[in-house]
């Protein structure tokens, strides 16, 4: 399978994308239980002016929720430049196409 430069500049940001959202994953656990753990309310404990000790994990936890949504703006730019080649070239993707890609996709992404 020969992939294209664009091919691998999505890849990379796919990757990139499933890292901040596993690091945003395991960072809200870390900070739900801490927050149990101190018995605060959700107001109170997640609000970083209100919580400094917590204030650099609470701003980290925004910055990678903006992160993911560039990554996720760029992935489908790409989507979108991607499907207008396809009907500039009159082509149609075949629902076994979509299929092979899925499954390509997985083997890439580790799903």
């Amino acid at each position: 399978m020969e992939v294209s430069a664009s091919d691998r500049e999505l890849i990379a940001v796919m990757r990139h994308y499933f890292a901040a959202k596993a690091e945003l994953e395991s960072l809200k656990a870390q900070l739900e239980a801490a927050r149990q753990a101190a018995g605060e309310a959700i107001g109170v404990f997640y609000d970083p002016r209100r919580n400094a000790e917590h204030a650099s994990d609470l701003e980290r936890s925004h910055r990678l929720k903006g992160e993911m949504v560039s990554l996720m703006q760029r992935a489908e730019a790409w989507g979108r430049s991607a499907l207008a080649v396809d009907q500039n070239d009159g082509s149609e993707v075949e629902p076994e196409e979509w299929h092979s890609f899925e499954k390509r996709a997985d083997s890439l992404f580790g799903a």
